[in-house]
């Protein structure tokens, strides 16, 4: 299985499907600290960080907009003191898409 984290994100476009409950069972497993959520029936993969104080939550969020923007695959990210919440979807399918979970492998190796 290759690891996520070295996959890059490929452009999606609305008519891409998006990831079959069985695909997302498949790479679950590779990232087991994301959570599967839905939002307004929307599936998202989200996970909680939990930091020392704010100046390592402002890290944190920084280096994952760095990765965003260089993958050009965006997050919603809640910045808190001492804690940074992450979930990913790709909006234009309106779900998951293996993008979603390449960058959630790649976010994880920020700790």
């Amino acid at each position: 299985m290759t690891n996520l984290s070295t996959l890059k994100c490929v452009a999606c476009r609305g008519g891409d499907p998006m990831l079959t409950d069985s695909e997302i069972a498949e790479l679950h497993p590779q990232i087991p600290e994301w959570e599967i959520i839905e939002v307004d029936g929307v599936k998202r993969l989200q996970r909680i960080f939990k930091l020392k104080n704010y100046l390592e939550a402002v890290a944190l969020t920084n280096k994952i907009a760095m990765i965003a923007e260089k993958e050009d695959h965006h997050p919603l990210i809640v910045l808190e003191w001492g804690k940074v919440t992450v979930q990913w979807w790709t909006h234009i399918i309106k779900g998951l898409h293996e993008n979603d979970f390449i960058m959630a492998a790649k976010t994880n190796q920020f700790l």
